[in-house]
């Protein structure tokens, strides 16, 4: 630097002896040329220093993430799981604004939100998730008779509503491996009902890309809905009936995530109950005896897109598969239910949709007041130029019951399948897609199918408008934020406008 400054100056002198008429003028503005030098030579040195930290942040980001250099440049940066995917948010790296690596009010695109603040101790994250149905159930009879000859009324909707609201706040703290994620989370549809507002989160630490624990609310990983492929469904925030009846929910608990291979990885969570998400904690039982693991092996790529959502927005150029097993167990306890409405309900129900804890559930005078439930599922997938298909199964056994007066049964078996499959017929653009699955269950085999369409206006990944037609047979699910009413048999229509930041 100090020979470039000395040529440079030579060159300058050497000028100004060409023109010995002007020289004292000349001497007076080489010094205000110095200054422009060295002032110039600070520049080129700070954004050395801000390039050299960049490439250390970029290095640490892939470590933490634990993606080449080829599956970053080939990905949509989109954050991962409910928490799984905020978390990851927390990751992105926005470029330094000024001399101390501080930044304030970044957009982040693909869904990683606002970067609000980012200095070298901490980053603070923002971001929000929604959507607006409408709902018309005025297809579906208006009543259903159970498994038992019991009658039932439906209380059929044709409304719209603002659904749901995720507001979340992630980031880090003093090492980017530290990671929270709080949240508010709200169901609109069920305002009056106690957990209509869920304030939640979670914090995780990375040791390396084998052993990323947690600690807090999160999903069990019982189906491949449940693994952090959310908001990434074909369908907006609702499931095929038989995920929903099959599937854990949401808990307190702690869990690990990682690589087991460059292609494979896992997630073990030891946690409260089923579905905390409503449940106080005197509701709970004094036994820690829930618990969920998933392995998800990808053959061909490595990669089943962000979050290994269920479709093919990416227009993989290669054939990319995925083979998932995930197994649940929780002994559950009647106190420990969420109620029908609460939010991201989950219950145990015989495949009628009866609530096997509720008093008189098999038509006599006795009442289950614990059980067992264990699950396990297998799901593969495909997906290539636009085309994407899905296929789960699932075994469910209930047993182990302790009750109070009398029932026919000791134990329950269910099981059931889906299959989802859908194409970019203009890419980023217009998808339709197909999504259907069936119950095999003892007290009934409900079933449904639905054909819908998303438009993308923005050829962005989440912001949509969602159109969808459902034919449910003796729905054996229910509650107010999904389609579906307990029971119901016939068609229902929603739309939807769905928005990520």
């Amino acid at each position: 630097m100090i020979n470039k400054r000395y040529a440079l100056f030579t060159l300058v002198v050497a000028i100004m002896g060409w023109c010995p008429a002007t020289i004292a003028q000349a001497a007076t503005d080489s010094d205000a040329i110095m200054q422009r030098l060295l002032a110039l030579e600070e520049n080129q040195r700070r954004l050395e220093a801000e390039l050299a930290q960049r490439d250390m942040r970029i290095a640490e980001l892939e470590q933490h993430v634990g993606l080449t250099d080829e599956h970053l440049r080939s990905m949509d940066v989109t954050p991962a799981m409910e928490s799984e995917a905020m978390a990851a948010t927390t990751q992105a790296a926005p470029p330094a604004a000024d001399k101390d690596d501080s930044v304030l009010g970044i957009f982040n695109t693909g869904g990683a939100g606002i970067t609000l603040a980012q200095s070298e101790n901490a980053k603070l994250n923002f971001s929000a998730w929604s959507y607006v149905r409408y709902l018309n159930q005025r297809g579906l009879d208006d009543s259903y008779t159970d498994s038992f000859g019991r009658e039932f009324d439906i209380d059929l909707r044709n409304d719209f509503q603002v659904s749901k609201v995720n507001l979340t706040f992630s980031g880090w703290l003093f090492d980017p491996a530290f990671r929270w994620m709080f949240y508010t989370w709200t169901s609109n549809t069920s305002q009056g009902e106690s957990a209509q507002v869920v304030v939640a989160g979670n914090m995780k630490y990375k040791f390396n890309e084998h052993l990323d624990v947690g600690l807090g609310i999160d999903a069990l990983p019982g189906t491949r809905s449940m693994s952090g492929t959310f908001p990434r469904f074909n369908k907006v925030d609702s499931r095929p009936m038989a995920d929903e009846f099959f599937r854990p929910s949401y808990t307190t608990g702690i869990w690990s995530a990682g690589k087991i291979t460059d292609r494979s990885q896992y997630k073990l969570m030891l946690g409260n109950n089923l579905s905390q998400l409503g449940v106080n904690a005197s509701r709970l039982d004094d036994q820690l005896n829930t618990w969920s693991g998933r392995i998800d092996w990808m053959p061909t790529t490595g990669e089943f897109g962000p979050q290994r959502g269920y479709d093919d927005w990416e227009m993989h150029d290669e054939v990319a598969t995925l083979f998932g097993i995930a197994a649940t167990r929780s002994k559950e306890d009647r106190q420990s239910q969420p109620g029908t409405e609460d939010i991201n309900n989950s219950q145990i129900r015989l495949s009628d949709g009866t609530r096997i804890f509720q008093p008189g559930a098999f038509n006599t005078n006795g009442r289950i007041n614990r059980a067992t439930y264990e699950m396990l599922a297998m799901d593969v997938g495909m997906k290539y130029q636009g085309f994407a298909l899905s296929g789960e199964y699932y075994w469910r056994w209930v047993d182990d019951f302790e009750i109070e007066g009398d029932i026919p049964v000791d134990d329950l078996y269910d099981h059931g399948f889906q299959l989802q499959t859908s194409y970019m017929f203009i890419p980023k653009y217009l998808q339709g897609y197909v999504a259907g699955s069936k119950i095999y269950g003892e007290y009934g085999d409900p079933w449904d199918t639905a054909i819908g369409v998303n438009w993308y206006p923005k050829r962005e990944r989440l912001f949509r408008v969602n159109s969808e037609l459902v034919y449910m047979k003796d729905s054996a699910v229910g509650y107010s934020s999904i389609p579906y009413a307990v029971g119901g048999d016939g068609v229902a229509f929603h739309t939807n406008v769905e928005m990520k930041f």
